[in-house]
Order: C-alpha cells, then sequence, then structure tokens
C-alpha cells in the first residue's frame, strides 16, 4: 500500500481522506493556500504544504504548485476529493507523467465524461438510456432554436464542460432562449473555459437519483446501490439519502445494471457515480458521470459498510475488489444534509468569524466537518462548512434523528442554511418521500418568502 499521499483539496474533504489514510497508516501531505493557514485538515495531516494565494487560480488550480508539493514531500499518489481538479483530465495526466499515481479514473476516461456531449455519444453506444437531445455542440443561437423546435419546449440549455448547475437553464420558448443562450454560454467559458452549449428535452418534475459505482484494474465492477439527491437549491443538491424512498425494487435493479453496463463500456476504475434523471413512471435516463468520490458518498457508507476512500485507495494502488456485486447489501436507511454559510432564503454566501460552532451528538450521526470553533469562513471557496449524515434501522428513525440533530446545531457569527434544512425534514412531502427536483421551488420557497 502506498506510504505517503497528498491531498489536492481543502476543507471537510481533506480531512475526511486524512482520518481514512490515518486508519490505513499511510502518512498524508495537506496543501493550503494561505487562507486556509489555520485551517482544521491543515493541523490533521501530517506535513503541510503552503501552495499559493487565497485565490483557487492561485492555489488549488495551480498545478505546478500542487506537484512541486509533492515532490517535496515524497508522497508517492495525489487523491484529488471532489471539486477544484478533481475532474481535470489534465490535471491526471500531469500527475501520471511526473510519476505519482492519481487516485481517480484514467485521463481519458475523465475527458470523455468531463464533456457532456461526448458523455451522451459514449452513454448511447453503451446502451444506456438518454434524455433526447443534441449528439453535437450546439454553438450559436439559431441552431439551439432549430433544435429547441424540433424536441418541443421545454428544453434544458446546458454547458458542454459544465458542472454543479452553472450554465444550466430551462427554457420554455425561442425568447427565452435567445435571452439565455449568451449570458449561459458566457457564464460556462468564464467559469470551464469551455463555452459550448448542447441542448436536451427537459422531463418535467423528475428525481435525481444516481447510482454509486466501484471498478478495479481486474475487471471487476460492482455498484452500492443508489442515492436520492432531488432536493437541490439553483440544482445544487442540499439533502440526500439512500436508498430512495421513490425507487421499486425492479428499477433500482434496472438501474444497478445499467450502471454496470456503462462502466464496462468505458473499462473505468476507481469509484465514481452514474446519474439518472427519473419520471414519475420510473423511467430513468442518463444526466451525467462524475468521476470522483461524491460529496454524498457518506449514505452509501453508512448502508453498506464501505469506506468508498479506502476502496478507492486499493484500487489506485493496483488491489483487487474484495467482494462481488452478490457480497453486499443495504442495511438501513441515511440522510445527508449539507450545511453552508449562506442566506438560508436567498442562497447567498455569508462568509465571516464564526463566534460559536456546536455540534449534536447521538446514536446515529456523523460529521464531516471543515470548520471549527472560532474559524474564519473566507469568501474564496465553496461555502459548504460541514456535512450531517444521520442513519436509522428505517427511513423514519433516519428522518427523526435528523431532525433531532438539526435542532441541536448552534452556529454564531454567520447565517447558515439550518433553518432551511430544519424546514425541509419537517415537511409532510419529505416524509412522505415526495422528493422530485422542483421541491425547494414548490414548497419551501412558497412558505418562507410569504412569511
Amino acid at each position: 500500500m502506498f506510504k505517503k499521499v497528498l491531498i489536492a483539496n481543502r476543507g471537510e474533504i481533506a480531512a475526511r481522506i486524512i482520518r481514512t489514510c490515518k486508519k490505513m497508516n499511510i502518512a498524508t501531505v495537506a496543501v493550503y493556500s494561505e487562507a486556509d493557514e489555520q485551517a482544521t485538515y491543515v493541523k490533521e495531516a501530517d506535513e503541510s504544504f503552503l501552495i499559493g494565494k487565497p485565490r483557487v487560480n492561485e492555489s488549488y488550480l495551480n498545478i505546478d504548485n500542487i506537484l512541486h508539493a509533492a515532490k517535496e514531500s515524497g508522497a508517492e499518489a495525489i487523491h484529488p476529493g471532489y471539486g477544484l481538479l478533481s475532474e481535470n483530465a489534465g490535471f491526471a495526466k500531469r500527475c501520471r507523467e511526473a510519476g505519482f499515481t492519481f487516485i481517480g479514473p484514467s485521463e481519458d476516461v475523465m475527458a470523455t465524461m468531463g464533456d457532456k456531449v461526448a458523455a451522451r455519444q459514449a452513454m448511447k453506444e453503451a446502451g444506456v438510456p438518454i434524455v433526447p437531445g443534441t449528439d453535437q455542440a450546439v454553438t450559436d443561437v439559431e441552431e439551439a432554436k432549430a433544435y429547441a423546435n424540433e424536441f418541443g419546449y421545454p428544453v434544458m440549455l446546458k454547458a458542454a464542460a459544465g458542472g454543479g448547475g452553472i450554465g444550466m437553464q430551462a427554457v420554455n420558448g425561442d425568447d427565452e432562449l435567445e435571452k439565455a443562450f449568451e449570458g449561459n454560454s458566457k457564464r460556462a467559458e468564464s467559469f470551464f473555459g469551455n463555452g459550448t452549449m448542447f441542448l436536451e428535452k427537459q422531463i418535467l418534475n423528475p428525481r435525481h437519483i444516481e447510482i454509486q459505482v466501484l471498478a478495479d484494474g481486474h475487471g471487476n465492477a460492482v455498484h452500492l446501490f443508489e442515492r436520492e439527491c432531488s432536493i437541490q437549491r439553483r440544482h445544487q443538491k442540499v439533502v440526500e439519502e439512500a436508498p430512495s424512498p421513490f425507487l421499486s425494487e425492479s428499477t433500482r435493479k434496472d438501474m444497478g445494471e445499467t450502471a454496470i453496463q456503462a462502466v464496462q463500456a468505458l473499462h473505468y476504475k476507481n469509484a465514481g457515480t452514474i446519474e439518472f434523471l427519473v419520471d414519475r413512471e420510473e423511467n430513468f435516463y442518463f444526466l451525467e458521470m462524475n468521476t470522483r468520490l461524491q460529496v454524498e458518498h457518506p449514505v452509501t457508507e453508512e448502508i453498506t459498510g464501505i469506506d468508498l476512500v479506502e476502496q478507492q485507495l486499493r484500487v489506485a494502488y493496483g488491489e483487487e475488489l474484495a467482494f462481488r456485486q452478490d457480497d453486499l447489501k443495504r442495511n438501513g436507511h441515511a440522510i445527508e444534509v449539507r450545511i453552508y454559510a449562506e442566506d438560508p432564503v436567498r442562497f447567498f454566501p455569508s462568509p465571516g468569524q464564526l463566534t460559536k460552532f456546536e455540534v449534536p451528538k447521538g446514536e446515529g450521526i456523523r460529521h464531516e466537518l471543515a470548520v471549527a470553533g472560532n474559524s474564519m469562513v473566507t469568501p474564496f471557496y465553496d461555502p459548504m462548512i460541514a456535512k450531517l449524515i444521520a442513519y436509522g434501522e428505517d427511513r423514519d428513525q433516519a428522518i427523526f434523528r435528523m431532525k433531532e440533530a438539526l435542532e441541536n446545531y448552534q452556529v454564531e457569527g454567520i447565517k447558515t442554511n439550518i433553518p432551511m434544512l430544519r424546514d425541509v425534514i419537517a415537511h409532510d412531502k419529505f416524509k412522505q418521500g415526495a422528493t422530485e427536483t422542483s421541491f425547494v421551488e414548490k414548497y419551501y420557497l412558497p412558505a418562507v418568502t410569504n412569511n
């Protein structure tokens, strides 16, 4: 096994990776920006290296500085976490060329699945159902309008290199599309260096359900069941759970087998997630593949007992998966909420000095933390400061434990979305499992804006 791993990330995911590395007796190397010098993960690592100024392009996206730190530390492998450089094929290639093991899939697979148009084509060839849409990039608004009228409105305008809802917008007619196209293309160019767009037919009132997969370099691939990720704000997930309260066992089986079919067609290796949109009749369509660890991976760990970071490390080292599909069983129910430093109504970031930060304890409660008491939440990075996970023998127990934990979560000095999370978890529609992607717009926002 690796003796030393550098973590090319920050915050709670860096701390999460460090925890598993310590369990496996692997030394860890943290990298940090000037803004993160006092961050908790930096203190938890065995070694740490300053890699630049606060802005991400000067630090966490600075490949030269990260590779220099890896070389200086004597690390053998680099774990990218999620976000930042985790799905950057160029970074994976640079790691390999510099002699480091990249803990993730090959750069070729990352490049294919990172381009949403190429990913659609690959999945179509693999026999995976895809949403009707363009099979090539759309370069101008007139071409976009022609396709939209062919498919029929409403359609989703999406950035080919996008993620996190950036550059994505639902449009209902030619006028809306004309207004949206240029702005979303420019936004995508700014965030991803690629303003290419494509169109998909909009699936009305869908659920966002994803399948966790693992594959090794010896031809073995498994899925670790599904996660329900439908509660989102601005196309970004805020509440996830496993298993989905919606799927029938037959659809669950079909989705798992389809995900493995996709993995095998790609010759994929390491952890990944196949994301689907699922309509009310349980028809499912490929949305995208995340070629990395997901933010919401803890709920899968809770219901399977599998440490996904450990499996990533073992696969990257060349080991064979120690289990097969028939060995994997679901046990209980888990719910995760993402705690953001943000206004709970407008969802604007709320950086500042934490004056109080106390997390609840209790049976079935797990925390993944990016901050501690008296931490400074900077404006430079994603505003997620923690994840709270509640496990129960069934969904009702998991909901009860989550509700109790949120009531006892104490944060002062900044605004957080905890009031929103409390309202969502307590809502009758959530308790009923009615968690379509329109949940926040349909049930939460009208309630808070009318009060």
